[in-house]
This record gives structure tokens, sequence and C-alpha cells, in this order.
């Protein structure tokens, strides 16, 4: 027979008395809870003490982990972690006083080992978060693969109700090509203050040169980088960044480089900047190779 401990890490890190009394015996689990080798985290409810908090929270309710919580879960890119599991309940469904805390929400969706469907999770996302954030879990997701954009469009389009026409908007804005949740971030910054033409990772191509921007305007030569905490890493990286930007210059690029803090505390401050830039004139300095 198996372990009890076995069977919950099969099981994603916790299960129902009835999901686990299928497998092993009752006295096997209070064997287990004697020695602290599992929890019991709601009536009928037990875990690993290392079982994931979103999941283990969502089985305490009787429900699926869902939301940002659900993009977590299928390696999604998100700008910032929520404070508490997401946890989504069929309608009708009471939440349980002797469940984990979380943010609850009723609505029927299609789930797959009790969290959404990486399509349902990218929709309730873009329905209930500000574009920043909502853009950066799309475009991870089709950066991934984890959903098709037309199979995302398509779901969008047979939405109704409160938002649906925000839904597809966002749905069709996201991008695969995005590296990065703060180049989606930076995105959604130029997208809401109405300024068009930059796409996600742009390749200059030049005679024995070549650098990708993670904004670029192709016809304004305007690239913007957003930079996050880890993006020297050494003199060397270093080094061979100045010496991008140098080359990048001699083609007649301008390079607006906004660090983290600029993209989650300053957006307006990244409006005025790239605006600024964009009613400069090209720089004609270039190389006449620049592509």
């Amino acid at each position: 027979m198996a372990e009890v401990g076995e069977v919950l890490a099969r099981r994603g890190g916790s299960a129902t008395f009835a999901e686990l009394l299928a497998v092993v015996s009752a006295r096997a689990i209070r064997a287990a809870l004697i020695a602290g080798t599992i929890r019991r985290v709601a009536k009928g409810v037990y875990a690993l003490p290392e079982a994931p908090p979103a999941l283990t929270a969502a089985r305490s309710h009787g429900g699926a982990v869902s939301h940002l919580s659900a993009a977590q879960h299928w390696k999604m890119g998100v700008l910032s972690a929520p404070s508490l599991p997401h946890v989504t309940l069929r309608p009708g469904r009471l939440r349980r006083r002797a469940g984990l805390p979380c943010v609850l929400h009723w609505a029927h969706v299609p789930v797959i080992d009790d969290v959404t469907t990486p399509v349902r999770t990218v929709l309730d996302c873009v329905r209930t978060l500000p574009l920043a954030e909502a853009l950066a879990v799309a475009d991870s997701a089709l950066h991934l693969g984890l959903v098709d954009h037309d199979e995302l469009l398509d779901a969008a389009a047979r939405l109704s109700g409160p938002h649906h026409l925000r839904i597809q908007r966002v749905v069709g804005l996201a991008d695969r090509r995005a590296e990065s949740v703060l180049e989606s971030a930076l995105r959604a910054i130029l997208l809401e203050a109405g300024i068009e033409g930059f796409e996600p990772q742009v390749q200059v191509l030049s005679s024995g040169f070549s650098a990708r921007l993670d904004l670029g305007h192709r016809h304004r030569r305007i690239g913007l980088e957003a930079e996050g905490f880890e993006h020297h890493g050494g003199r060397v990286a270093l080094a061979r960044d100045c010496r991008r930007l140098v080359n990048l210059s001699l083609r007649g690029w301008l390079v607006l480089r906004f660090s983290w803090e600029d993209v989650m505390y300053d957006p307006d401050w990244i409006v005025e900047a790239v605006r600024g830039a964009l009613e400069l004139p090209p720089l004609t300095n270039r190389l006449p190779t620049a592509a």
C-alpha cells in the first residue's frame, strides 16, 4: 500500500479524505497526522507541510486555483504576486469557514487538476487587472506557448457581460514576442498614453552587428529598454552592453533605458520622455551601412 505522503505528492500536495481513503487506510492517515508528515487544512482536506499554498487553499474550499494564482501555477509572468491565493468556486457554493485564507470568486470555469485552464486564466487576469499586469500575463502565456493567440481571441469573442469589449481589446494587444513582464508593462504604458509605433523585440541588423531592442520604433529608430535588477550581472556584461549602445547610436538609433522603478512607479515620466524623443529630429550621423 502506498504511503500517505506519496499519495498527496502525486495529487499536487493535497487531497480530500475520500481521495486518500481510496488508496490508503484511515489508520495510515491518522498515523501520518500524529507524526506530523501531513496536516489537516480544512474539514476532510489534508496536505503536505510544503504543499503549494494556492492549490491547498483551493482544495480547502472545494474550488479551483484561478486568476493570478493560476498564472503563477502555469509559470506565466506576473508583475507582482498576489498577497493571498485566488480561488474560484462554483456559483451557489458557500465559503467554508474552516477553509484557508484566500480571495474568492464565483463562476463556472474549465479546470485541469483543480486549476483553471491557461486560456481561462489569461481571460480572468485580463478581466480583473490593470493593463500593465494583464498584458504581462497574456504576453508571457503566448511566449511560453501555453495558449494560442487565435484560441485566445476566439475565447474572448465568445464572452458577454461587463468588460467583454475591454477583454477583447487587451487580448488583441497581446504579443508573443515580448520576453519579460517589465517589457510588457512598458508597452502598456505607451498604449495607455496613445503612443503607437513601438514593437516588441525589434532586431537591428548591420554588417557585422546584430542587436535586439525590448521595444523599437522602426521608422523613427527609437529603442526602449526595460532594465531589471540583474541587467548587467558583472563587468563583462557591462562592457558588452556599453559597446552595444555605441553600435546602436552609430547606426542612428536613440535608445532610452528605463528602470524597474520607472516602469512601476513613474509612468508619467516615461510618457514624457518617449514623447520628447519622438519630437527630436532623427539621428543623421549614422554609418552608411545602417540597417
